[in-house]
């Protein structure tokens, strides 16, 4: 375990604003977001990107957050580590999802670690652990096949019971993170006082020994379908040819900020105006960890490793075993019911929010934590 601070050298920075100022926007196909981020929008992000977005800024604003790294298995993971500040804080482990980074526990850190600062109780302390997922950012990928969910939750207790030795823990996490977190309550329920989601990442038994399906239930399968065939193209892409699309977003700064920038408008609770939720420099501070990692393509590999990932709670059915908290935000890309969630996890907690999107953790950081809190304050014993 090594301490940790990001320094990107002035070659990479100068790189970057050089290819921005070559950018060929292509053809605007409509005036509105209906075929994707519009050329208009883009030269706009591009032309801030190039001129005005301070990353020196940004990185000491990363930086803030104390950083390590360590060697798990067979690579080095990167990781926040901010020990809480209240009479017995529970380690905390937080996952972050695609296209999203660490960057993504910079708003909720500081009242999760040192609550009686930000109007809260100090008994709700907790001490959080937020790693880089293998690929991601400054956390390195083996380079070897297999490592999917089921592989990463395993790399991730590892981190927190031999690495940095807390015998049991707290998780929490959406998109990637939720299925990371599902895994770890499956397979690690025993070192493990609750998980907490904001996302469906198991698949209940269904079958003619079950309870037959509510109408919500059924509504919400359905409406998964119809999801997947009008917006998932992005994650078959993703987990068939990552690296035919990664050679195109490792080589133009534009666009992966189209390819990024569109998922963060689509999926959050922004009415269209994605700037109305995540600033330009929110959303480019992210981008850019992963243009100056240059870690795109690893990070879309878990697309392609996960859908051949077996064992993974989304391929597998089965039950949860650890208590288990849901966080329902009203425009997440999949909202179930609660009689469905509870047909996969042992669930303890079930809270529906008026606002808020998929970046739970950026769009609604104050409605996040008190969650978190009230749900693990029964379970820190």
């Amino acid at each position: 375990m090594k301490p940790f601070r990001i320094s990107v050298p002035t070659r990479d920075l100068d790189d970057l604003r050089e290819r921005l100022a070559r950018t060929r926007f292509a053809p605007a196909l409509s005036a509105d977001w209906t075929h994707g981020t519009p050329p208009g929008y883009l030269a706009e992000l591009v032309e801030y990107w190039r001129t005005k977005f301070d990353w020196s800024a940004a990185e000491a604003k990363l930086n803030e957050m104390p950083q390590f790294t360590a060697s798990v298995r067979d690579s080095r993971l990167h990781f926040v580590h901010v020990e809480g500040k209240g009479p017995a804080p529970l380690p905390l482990l937080f996952s972050h999802g695609w296209p999203g980074s660490f960057w993504e526990v910079s708003k909720i850190i500081g009242p999760l670690t040192d609550p009686a600062a930000h109007g809260g109780d100090q008994a709700d302390a907790f001490t959080v652990v937020a790693p880089s997922l293998p690929g991601y950012g400054f956390s390195e990928h083996p380079g070897t096949p297999g490592i999917g969910p089921v592989a990463i939750a395993d790399r991730f207790h590892e981190l927190m019971t031999q690495v940095l030795g807390y015998g049991r823990y707290a998780a929490q996490g959406g998109d990637w993170g939720s299925i990371i977190t599902t895994c770890l309550g499956r397979d690690h329920s025993d070192q493990l006082a609750g998980i907490h989601v904001n996302m469906m990442a198991a698949r209940p038994v269904v079958g003619e020994h079950s309870t037959p399906l509510t109408e919500a239930e059924q509504a919400y399968i359905d409406g998964q379908l119809a999801w997947r065939n009008s917006e998932g193209a992005y994650a078959q892409i993703q987990g068939s040819k990552p690296a035919t699309l990664g050679a195109g977003l490792s080589d133009s700064p534009a666009g992966l900020a189209a390819w990024i920038v569109e998922k963060f408008r689509t999926w959050s609770d922004c009415g269209g105006d994605v700037e109305s939720v995540f600033s330009k420099d929110d959303l480019l501070t992210n981008i850019s960890i992963y243009w100056l990692t240059n870690s795109i393509a690893t990070s879309t590999r878990l697309y392609y490793e996960a859908f051949r990932d077996r064992e993974a709670p989304i391929a597998s059915p089965g039950y949860i075993d650890a208590p288990t908290a849901y966080a329902s935000f009203p425009h997440e890309i999949a909202r179930p019911p609660r009689e469905w969630v509870a047909r996969a996890y042992n669930l303890q907690r079930f809270t529906e929010f008026e606002r808020g999107g998929h970046f739970a953790a950026m769009e609604q950081p104050a409605a996040l934590v008190e969650d978190i809190r009230a749900f693990y304050r029964e379970l820190r014993d």
